[in-house]
């Protein structure tokens, strides 16, 4: 089942534009390979607001929160997960409105530097849970563990709008990236059908535009995944055993910059086939073979 993407997405930076009854949207002018174009930080309610990803630690962008949320009360500022681009700009944010940080967790120590960077800074002054809902007198979000792409991610649920704040979780431009060791293949396909059983009417992920009707793309997210894996055992039936040589022949037609990152993922195949008990890999020569 092939992915549709879309790509059309387009948004002025630095302005709320307002996307439902509760939900407005500012755009960071950070695009790039991983980022799109750019970080969307959302600010969830009516006059007492949570923020969800308040972004990269941009001068601009933080002044643009700040016209945005004058007259509001923040009262949660909320982070999907640790990297630079969602979670940097939540100190800043916590000091001018006085609202108390929340996440699952700070950054895995022995994460590699993947996309747009990891922020060790960030410690949330509330660690969340699977399960722990939030709420003000506007509206209720529910929070949920959607490990994968990194160990410490969580998704939002907004009650009231049956909208579900993603992440990099899925999104509609692009597949997430899953980098071990922060990241887990097995844990990321648990989270996608996670996702899929509870039957969200709208998504809205941090890069690029909200995803109407999303069972068919979650459908087509899982099976991406499921058919890369199947992929990744044809090459090594067929004699291509390192990671450089099944990303040359699985990713030939995606941007080169996006290699690194492609490896990261095969990798993390990989280590998935490995605790299937399906491959094994030689310590010296780094070569993957099938059991």
């Amino acid at each position: 089942m092939a992915i549709v993407f879309d790509r059309s997405f387009k948004a002025p930076y630095g302005e709320a534009v307002r996307l439902s009854p509760l939900i407005r949207r500012v755009l960071a002018n950070n695009p790039g390979p991983y980022t799109f174009m750019g970080t969307g930080t959302y600010i969830v309610g009516a006059r007492d607001v949570a923020v969800i990803d308040p972004g990269p630690f941009l001068a601009e962008h933080i002044e643009a929160l700040q016209r945005a949320l004058a007259g509001l009360r923040v009262t949660h500022i909320l982070v999907t997960h640790t990297h630079a681009d969602h979670s940097s700009a939540a100190a800043a944010l916590r000091e001018w409105s006085g609202a108390a940080t929340y996440g699952f967790g700070r950054h895995p120590a022995n994460d590699e530097d993947i996309e747009e960077g990891a922020d060790r800074n960030f410690v949330p002054d509330v660690v969340l849970k699977d399960g722990d809902a939030i709420g003000t007198g506007d509206m209720t979000l529910d929070c949920l563990h959607t490990p994968g792409h990194l160990s410490n991610h969580l998704c939002f649920a907004l009650r009231e709008e049956r909208a579900l704040f993603a992440g990099d979780h899925v999104m509609g431009w692009s597949t997430s990236v899953v980098s071990p060791p922060g990241g887990d293949m097995g844990d990321y396909i648990a989270s996608l059908k996670k996702v899929m059983a509870r039957g969200e009417r709208v998504l809205y992920p941090t890069h690029g535009a909200p995803i109407e009707n999303p069972a068919p793309l979650l459908a087509a997210y899982l099976a991406h995944r499921l058919e890369r894996e199947a992929q990744i055992v044809v090459c090594l039936r067929e004699g291509v055993s390192t990671i450089p040589g099944i990303v040359a022949r699985l990713y030939a037609d995606v941007d080169v910059r996006l290699h690194p990152a492609a490896a990261r993922n095969v990798l993390a195949h990989l280590i998935k086939l490995e605790k299937d008990g399906r491959v094994t890999q030689d310590d010296l020569t780094r070569r993957y073979t099938l059991t």
